[in-house]
């Protein structure tokens, strides 16, 4: 098939399968006699891999190092796994600072609801911001 119509199979546009080749990420596709590109059926499942992976949180380089352990008859995995657990640390790290954001910006709603906003009189700070003693 021709890249655009793996684009149109894929739901990647001709741009990100070119980027993806030329990253090594998708092999190189065979070239027709008139230069175009020609991709096996295979190109198709590749890149839906590509896609599930991404949305894992894996990123471009990650999921080349799989690809290539794969490509070269590796069980990848322990690897995946391994990857997979890190970017769970990475998420559950960050909804615990979104949690501490949120319970600090709670707190300042409730505090800034009793402020007098008379008293705001600093033309550089709002006092809903500073800090509340």
């Amino acid at each position: 098939m021709r890249i655009g119509e793996l684009a149109d199979r894929t739901g990647l546009s001709t741009k990100a399968i070119r980027y993806y080749e030329d990253i090594g990420i998708l092999p190189e596709a065979a070239r027709l006699d008139n230069g175009y590109r020609s991709y096996g059926t295979g190109a198709v499942d590749r890149i839906g891999f590509i896609k599930d992976a991404q949305t894992a949180g894996l990123s471009l380089v990650e999921i080349q190092v799989v690809l290539e352990l794969r490509d070269e008859g590796e069980q990848t995995c322990h690897h995946t796994i391994s990857l997979l657990e890190n970017h769970l640390s990475e998420v559950q790290q960050q909804l615990s600072e979104l949690k501490r954001t949120e319970e600090r910006i709670s707190k300042m709603i409730n505090e800034a609801t009793s402020l007098d906003p008379a008293n705001c009189n600093d033309p550089n700070r709002c006092q809903t911001i500073a800090k509340q003693s």
